[in-house]
C-alpha cells in the first residue's frame, strides 16, 4: 500500500491530499511518532482535497530526483500547464517558470506561508535561495487564483512549499554530483535526532557550480539551511534560517538567430568589448552577485481537538549588485562624471533590501466545518544606487550616478470556510467553500533611476522617480465540491487583484508616449474540474476561464535588468482545458500524461510600443505574448527492486514575444525528453546509497526555451529584432547520495 501511495505522489496530476497528511493533526498523538512525517504545518496557503481549486501535490520523494543540482523549476515542470525556462541552458542559474502563460511576477511563491516573491519586482529568483529543493518537504501547485495567500496576487497560480521534516533519530546524508559543462554539486546534511525528548537540530551546506552551456554562463551557488525544532504534545516550534550567496554571469541579453548562425548557439555578447588593439575581448566579471538570508520562527499550537493556532515571524535580508562593462559609453549619461565624450567603463548597480513581518492564522475544525481566519503584515525597504569603479582615461569617478529608495507595506486579513453540507452512507460528501481576503498595499518609491533621459537641449538628466500609491483590494472566492467514492467534482469562481511592479512604474516611459501610471489588474477566474482516483487509474479534467481587466501584458521588450516591459490592456482572457491521466499498467510501471489546450487573447489590442510601426493602431483580437496554445507531457515511471527510471517528454507550442503576432518575433514549438535513472541499495548499518544519472535533452533537440523581441522603423524600413536563449543538447549529470 505504501508503494502505491508513493507512486501516486510522484505523479504531477494527482489531486489527492498528500500535503501534511490531510491535516489530521486534531487528535493527540505520540509526538515521537509524528516527527518523521510532519513538515512545518501551514494552514493558510495550502488547499485540501475538498478545496475547489485546481491543485497538484509533489511530495519529498517526488522532487528528490531533481536535487542533483538543477533548480526547483525542473521538478515543477512535471505539473500541468507549467513551463520552466533557463538562460544558461542547463537548468542552473537564471531559471524561471510560466504557468498558464503567465510569467513569474504573477505566480505567488511561499515557504511555510511566507511570501518569497520580491515585493518590488514580484519575481521569484530561484538562485537567490540556492538548492532550495534539498530543503523542501512538500510542494503544492495551485493553478488559477487559488486560495488566499500572502504577498502579491496569484494571477497564473501559486507554489506553496514547506521545509522538510525533522527526524526523531540521528541521521545524515552526503551528496555529490558531476556532469556536462562542469556542472557539479556537493552537499552534506546532518540531524541530531531527538534530544531530551523535545529538541531536534538540523543543518545543511551545499555548493553548486556550472560553466553553463552558454559561453561564460557560469554559476557559483553556496547555500545553507539550519533548523531548531521544539516539540511538545500540543506545541511545535521551529526556528529556521536558509539562504546563501549566488554569483552568475550575466546572460540575459540572449543571442540573435544571425549570430547563432555565424558564431554558434553558445554565443552571446554580454561583457564584450574592443581592446586597445581593436580585438574582441570579454570582461570576466560581468556578473550578478546576490546574498540572501531568510529567517523564520514558526509556532503551531493545538488548544484542543477543535482549535489550533499557526504564527510565523519572518525577516529576510538581501544585498546584491551587477558588475557591467560598458563599451564606448556616453559619459554625459552619468551625472557624477560631469563630462561629455565616450569611453569604456565598469559600472555597478547595487541594491539592499530588508523585509520583516508576521503571519497569524487560527483554525476551528469539526466534522462538518473547517474555518481558517488570519492575516499577514510585512514591511519592505530597498535602496538602489549605482557606482562606477573605472572609466578609461578618467581619474575622478567617485559618487553615485543614481540612487532611489523603496518602501512597501503589505497587509491582509482573510477568513476561509469549508462546510460539509452532506456526508452520506455511500462514501459521498458535499462541501461548500467560501474565502474572502482584504489586502492593503502602500508602495512608495522616490529618487532618481538608472535611466538617463535626453532633454530638448541635448543634455542628459537621470529619470526622476516619484511613486506614492495605495491599493485596497477585496478578493472573494467561493465554490462547491462533491466527492463520492473515487470521484471528485468541483466548481469555483474567484476574484483577485494585483498591483503593478517597480518596472511597470519606472520603465513605462520607454514605450509609452504619456506620463501616466499603470493600473492595477483584476482577474475573475472560473474553474470546473473532475478527478477520478483509483489504485490503478487516475483521470482528471479541468476547465478554466480567466477573465482579466487591465491585465499587464508583456510588450516583448525588456529593460536593462531583464525585467519585462508591460502595458495594460482593457479586456483579455485565458481559457482552456487541462487533461490528466495515469495508468498503473503493472506493479512496477506507471504511465501518465497531461495536456493543456488553451486560447489566450487580447480584445481590441492597441499597440502601445512607441517604436513599433503599428503604434496606436487597433490590431483587433491578438494572442497574448508568451502564451502557447498547447503544453503537454508524457511520463513513464518504473520502480523495481531498487531500480527507478523516469522518462519525461514535454511539448510546448509556439509563442509570440509581442502581442502583434509577428512571425519574426516568435519562439518555435519544441519537444524535449529527459531521462532519470537510479539505483538505491541498502547498507549494512541501516543507511542507503543512491546512485543516479539524469540525461537531459536525450535526443539533442535544437531548441530555445525563451526569448524576447521588438520592432522599430529606420529610414522607412521595418526591423524586427529577436533574441533567444538556446538550451544545451544532450547532457548528463551523475549523482551519488549516501544516507546514514
Amino acid at each position: 500500500m505504501k508503494r502505491i501511495f508513493y507512486l501516486w505522489a510522484l505523479l504531477p496530476f494527482v489531486c489527492a491530499n498528500s500535503v501534511a497528511q490531510e491535516y489530521n493533526h486534531y487528535e493527540r498523538v505520540d509526538t515521537t511518532k509524528i516527527y518523521e512525517v510532519e513538515t512545518v504545518e501551514v494552514i493558510t496557503t495550502y488547499a485540501k482535497r475538498t478545496t475547489p481549486v485546481a491543485q497538484d501535490n509533489l511530495s519529498k520523494e517526488s522532487i528528490i530526483r531533481s536535487s542533483y543540482g538543477t533548480d526547483l523549476p525542473s521538478a515543477l515542470a512535471l505539473t500541468p500547464s507549467l513551463i520552466a525556462t533557463n538562460e544558461t541552458g542547463v537548468g542552473i542559474g537564471a531559471t524561471s517558470i510560466r504557468l498558464r502563460g503567465t510569467d513569474a511576477t504573477r505566480i505567488n511563491v511561499t515557504i511555510n506561508g511566507v511570501a518569497m516573491n520580491n515585493p518590488d519586482s514580484h519575481s521569484m529568483y530561484w538562485y537567490d535561495t540556492p538548492d532550495l529543493i534539498s530543503s523542501v518537504g512538500s510542494v503544492q501547485v495551485q493553478r488559477g487564483a487559488g486560495v488566499s495567500t500572502n504577498g502579491s496576487g496569484a494571477f497564473g497560480g501559486s507554489v506553496s512549499m514547506t521545509t522538510d521534516a525533522l527526524s526523531p533519530e540521528f541521521r545524515g546524508s552526503a551528496s555529490l554530483s558531476y556532469g556536462s559543462y562542469n556542472t557539479n554539486k556537493q552537499g552534506v546534511n546532518i540531524s541530531s535526532g531527538l534530544l531530551r525528548d523535545h529538541w531536534v537540530v538540523d543543518a545543511r551546506l551545499t555548493h553548486i557550480g556550472s560553466d553553463g552551456y552558454i559561453e561564460r554562463g557560469s554559476t557559483d551557488l553556496k547555500s545553507y539551511m539550519a533548523q531548531v525544532g521544539y516539540y511538545a504534545d500540543n506545541t511545535k516550534i521551529k526556528l529556521l534560517s536558509f539562504g546563501g550567496s549566488a554569483k552568475t554571469y550575466l546572460t540575459y541579453n540572449g543571442v540573435s538567430k544571425a549570430d547563432m548562425e555565424e558564431f554558434g548557439r553558445r554565443y552571446h555578447t554580454s561583457g564584450q568589448y574592443r581592446d586597445a588593439n581593436d580585438n574582441v575581448a570579454y570582461y570576466d566579471d560581468q556578473t550578478d552577485n546576490y546574498l540572501q538570508f531568510n529567517n523564520q520562527l514558526v509556532i503551531n499550537h493545538n488548544f484542543n481537538q477543535h482549535w489550533r493556532l499557526n504564527a510565523t515571524l519572518f525577516y529576510t535580508y538581501g544585498y546584491g549588485y551587477y558588475n557591467q562593462y560598458r563599451d564606448d559609453e556616453k559619459l554625459a549619461k552619468y551625472i557624477n562624471l560631469g563630462r561629455d565624450g565616450k569611453a569604456d567603463m565598469i559600472r555597478h548597480k547595487i541594491m539592499s533590501n530588508h523585509m520583516g513581518g508576521a503571519n497569524v492564522a487560527t483554525n476551528y475544525h469539526t466534522r462538518k466545518i473547517d474555518v481558517v481566519a488570519g492575516g499577514s503584515w510585512s514591511y519592505y525597504t530597498s535602496p538602489h544606487w549605482g557606482t562606477i569603479s573605472w572609466v578609461d582615461g578618467v581619474d575622478d569617478v567617485d559618487g553615485r550616478w543614481y540612487e532611489n529608495d523603496v518602501v512597501k507595506r503589505d497587509a491582509n486579513a482573510f477568513v476561509r470556510a469549508d462546510w460539509t453540507l452532506l456526508r452520506g452512507w455511500f462514501d459521498n460528501s458535499l462541501h461548500l467553500f467560501g474565502d474572502v481576503q482584504y489586502r492593503y498595499v502602500h508602495y512608495k518609491s522616490w529618487g532618481s533611476n538608472d535611466n538617463a533621459i535626453k532633454g530638448e537641449n541635448g543634455s542628459y538628466s537621470m529619470q526622476p522617480i516619484d511613486v506614492d500609491k495605495e491599493y485596497n483590494f477585496l478578493n472573494p472566492r467561493m465554490g462547491v465540491s462533491y466527492i463520492v467514492h473515487n470521484h471528485n467534482l468541483f466548481a469555483s469562481v474567484a476574484i483577485a487583484h494585483r498591483e503593478p511592479t517597480r518596472s511597470d512604474f519606472t520603465d513605462r516611459y520607454m514605450f509609452a508616449e504619456d506620463d501616466s501610471y499603470p493600473e492595477p489588474e483584476r482577474l475573475t477566474d472560473f474553474e470546473l474540474g473532475y478527478n477520478y482516483i483509483s489504485p490503478r487509474v487516475t483521470l482528471g479534467v479541468n476547465l478554466y476561464y480567466m477573465l482579466y481587466h487591465n491585465q499587464l501584458v508583456a510588450t516583448g521588450m525588456v529593460n536593462d535588468g531583464d525585467d519585462a516591459l508591460n502595458t495594460n490592456v482593457d479586456k483579455s482572457y485565458r481559457r482552456g482545458v487541462e487533461l490528466m491521466a495515469s495508468w498503473k499498467s503493472i506493479k512496477w510501471l506507471t504511465l501518465s500524461a497531461n495536456a493543456t489546450l488553451s486560447q489566450n487573447r487580447i480584445l481590441d489590442y492597441v499597440d502601445q510600443m512607441k517604436d513599433s510601426p503599428t503604434y496606436g493602431q487597433n490590431l483587433g483580437t491578438m494572442t497574448i505574448s508568451y502564451s502557447p496554445s498547447i503544453v503537454g507531457s508524457f511520463i513513464a515511471d518504473v520502480h523495481h527492486r531498487g531500480w527507478a527510471l523516469m522518462w519525461h517528454t514535454q511539448y510546448v507550442g509556439k509563442q509570440y514575444f509581442t502581442n502583434n503576432e509577428v512571425e519574426a518575433l516568435s519562439l518555435d514549438a519544441y519537444c524535449v525528453t529527459n531521462l532519470d535513472l537510479s539505483y538505491t541499495m541498502k547498507l549494512r548499518d541501516g543507511g542507503s546509497m543512491r546512485v543516479g544519472m539524469a540525461v537531459n535533452n536525450l535526443f539533442s533537440t535544437i531548441y530555445e526555451s525563451n526569448g524576447y523581441g521588438y520592432s522599430y522603423m529606420w529610414d522607412g524600413v521595418r526591423y524586427d529584432d529577436a533574441f533567444y536563449f538556446p538550451q544545451a543538447p544532450i547532457n548528463v549529470l551523475a549523482n551519488v547520495i549516501v544516507n546514514f
